[in-house]
């Protein structure tokens, strides 16, 4: 992938500043909302069954996360859901913990059938899980070490036939013509709750400005990834309560020169069984 091409899409989020309706857990809710706002674009948490609806009718785009369920907030998301479908605006879908309960599991498979989803993002686990693979969740996150990003995503997209996002300390985008690799990103995004939350909403953000889901996600978690090598550049030897507001502040900094200088995504057509380099 380009450079100038994801730094577009970046500055298309900041001049339009879509609104980004996020019905989310409540561990990561400001968290979030601040990391949409650094970022150039608006959000608005709203979980109410009396008006997601009406909020996402009004939105540019819907994160739909399930990390503190509860059954109010499932009827929120179907409603929500129906309504930004009839718009016609991306929906991410964030399946926290999916394979720690069935609760979790049997939920996120519901709105991926009941829902016309844009895209899946998730860790290791939680996509291995709702795409039939072999898994290994403790609590909300994956545990057991090493993964295969790039073959889970294409796995699930496949089986799925929606676009897939993998995060962890590498991340892959996959569609059924497409598998993008991002080498962008720090380990030090591990040690903060709520960073994968965020990253589905700034995917979310800039599938406002592309049709090209799995290129846009692609784009977002590269520039994701630049934003958080930026932070640890300045909260080095501090630790992760530096890290987190340097995050927050590099998301708001990085600019054109930054994917310039630093993106680093890779390319491979699935369909034709070749790859290229960008």
């Amino acid at each position: 992938m380009r450079s100038k091409e994801a730094s577009k899409l970046l500055e298309q989020v900041r001049e339009q500043k879509p609104l980004i309706h996020n019905i989310t857990n409540v561990v990561v809710t400001n968290f979030t909302a601040n990391g949409i706002l650094s970022m150039g674009a608006a959000p608005v948490m709203a979980n109410a069954v009396q008006e997601a609806a009406d909020m996402a009718s009004a939105a540019d785009a819907l994160v739909l996360n399930i990390g503190t369920l509860n059954d109010a907030q499932i009827e929120a998301m179907m409603l929500a859901g129906k309504a930004a479908n009839e718009k016609g605006i991306p929906i991410v879908l964030d399946p926290v913990g999916a394979g720690a309960t069935a609760y979790r599991t049997e939920t996120a498979r519901k709105l991926l059938e009941q829902l016309d989803i844009t895209l899946l993002r998730g860790n290791a686990a939680e996509v291995s899980e709702i795409a039939g693979l072999e898994s290994d969740i403790r609590g909300v996150d994956a545990s057991g070490g090493e993964k295969n990003m790039e073959a889970i995503a294409s796995h699930a997209a496949k089986t799925l036939n929606i676009a897939v996002a993998v995060t962890g300390a590498k991340d892959a985008v996959a569609d059924n013509k497409c598998l993008y690799s991002i080498n962008n990103g720090h380990s030090m995004l591990t040690r903060i709750t709520g960073t994968g939350c965020l990253a589905s909403a700034v995917i979310a953000a800039f599938l406002t400005v592309t049709e090209k889901t799995a290129s846009g996600a692609a784009a977002a978690l590269g520039y994701y990834g630049i934003a958080a090598e930026r932070a640890e550049g300045f909260a080095s030897m501090q630790g992760p309560g530096t890290f987190q507001i340097e995050l927050l502040n590099a998301l708001y900094h990085v600019g054109e020169m930054d994917f310039k200088q630093q993106l680093n995504i890779e390319k491979e057509i699935l369909d034709r069984g070749g790859s290229t380099h960008e």
